[in-house]
């Protein structure tokens, strides 16, 4: 059972970055969710991420 809270925390430490992005509404969703599955196992992919995730968004245009 333990091992499965292990994988289960480790899923969730391991998406963080998708997790921001989408509650963030980042207009690179779709890149960063890529760029976090594919290079996350890296550490420099998952921080890659994480920093893209937390850059500003498309702010609306002022009329």
């Amino acid at each position: 059972m333990g091992g499965f809270i292990l994988i289960f925390i480790s899923v969730l430490l391991y998406f963080i970055p998708t997790f921001i992005a989408k509650s963030r509404q980042h207009h690179n969703f779709g890149a960063i969710v890529a760029l976090n599955i594919f290079l996350g196992w890296t550490f420099i992919g998952w921080v890659a991420s994480l920093v893209w995730a937390l850059t500003s968004t498309k702010a609306a245009s002022a009329t």
